[in-house]
C-alpha cells in the first residue's frame, strides 16, 4: 500500500481532513473495545480525547498510529484508507506518536536520545537544531543523561524526539501523567504552537482543564464510542455526567 508523504499545511487549503475514523471497531482476545468510532481531525488543529479509564481512547491512538487493527471501519489520512499499514511505515509518512510514559533512553545523553531519530533522514544538526527551538532548556542539558532529568523534562525530550521527523500528525497519550501542573501548562503550551505551525494534534488525556484550553474540538469518549463532541466549551459542560457513567477498569 502507497502511503502519500504528509506535508503540514493551513487548515484552510486542506480538503478532506487530515485524520478521519469511521465506524471503528477494535478490542483484544475477542473483547471488543472500540464500537464504531468516529473522529475527524482538521489540519492544525488540536482534538482532545477526554473520558474515563478503560473507555478505548488510548486503543484509538493505537489504531491511527497503526500499532493495532481495527476488526472493521476506515482510517483515512488526506482520504487516503490507510488500514492495515505498518507503524514504521505511517511514521515516515508523517505521523508521530509520544506514549504514556516518555520512553527515553536513561543512561544516553540528551543530545543522545534525540540523535536517535536521524533514521528519518534528519541530520543530527537539524534534529537538535529542531529540539532546542521548541525546548530551551534541553539545550543546557544536551550532555546529561537522560534518566536524570526531571519528569518535566524527560517528557520535553520525548516530544523533541517526535517533532525532529517533522510530523504532520502528532499523537499525545496522557501528556500531563506525573508531572507538576506548571510542568503540564507548559508542555500544552508547546502543543499550542505546534498546532500554530499547521501540525494536526490528538491528545488523550485525563485532566480535562488543562487540555481543553489549546483544544480546537474535544471528544468525550464512553464505553467506546465518541459520545460527544464538540468546541472546549460544549465539552466541558457534559463531562461530569460522561465520567460518572464510565467504567473504572484499567486503562486500554
Amino acid at each position: 500500500m502507497t502511503v502519500l508523504r504528509l506535508e503540514p499545511r493551513e487548515p484552510a487549503a486542506i480538503d478532506p481532513p487530515l485524520l478521519e475514523l469511521r465506524r471503528i471497531r477494535a478490542g483484544y482476545d475477542g473483547i471488543e473495545v472500540l464500537h464504531g468510532f468516529d473522529l475527524t481531525v482538521a489540519a492544525g488543529s488540536v482534538v482532545a480525547l477526554l473520558g474515563p479509564n478503560g473507555a478505548g481512547k488510548t486503543t484509538a491512538l493505537k489504531v491511527i498510529a497503526g500499532q493495532h487493527p481495527a476488526s472493521s471501519g476506515d482510517v483515512l489520512l488526506f482520504g487516503h484508507r490507510v488500514n492495515g499499514t505498518a507503524p514504521d511505515r505511517l511514521a515516515r509518512s508523517g505521523v508521530c506518536v509520544i506514549p504514556e510514559g516518555r520512553g527515553v533512553f536513561p543512561n544516553l545523553t540528551v543530545r543522545e536520545n534525540l540523535w536517535m531519530m536521524t533514521y528519518a533522514g534528519c541530520s543530527r544538526g537539524d534534529v537538535e537544531a529542531i529540539a532546542y527551538h521548541r525546548f530551551p532548556r534541553l539545550a543546557e542539558r544536551r550532555d546529561q543523561a537522560a534518566g536524570t532529568l526531571s519528569g518535566g523534562e524527560q517528557q520535553m525530550l520525548a516530544m523533541a524526539r517526535g517533532l525532529a521527523t517533522r510530523p504532520a500528525l502528532l499523537l499525545l497519550d496522557e501528556l500531563s501523567m506525573g508531572l507538576a501542573p506548571l510542568v503540564v501548562e507548559d508542555l500544552y503550551a508547546v502543543v499550542a504552537g505546534i498546532a500554530a505551525d499547521g501540525v494536526s494534534v490528538v491528545v488523550v488525556e485525563q485532566f480535562a482543564d488543562v487540555v481543553l484550553k489549546v483544544a480546537d474540538r474535544a471528544a468525550v469518549v464512553v464505553h467506546g464510542r465518541v459520545a460527544h463532541e464538540g468546541t472546549p466549551a460544549h465539552v466541558q459542560a457534559l463531562l461530569a455526567e460522561a465520567y460518572l457513567g464510565g467504567t473504572h477498569e484499567g486503562k486500554r
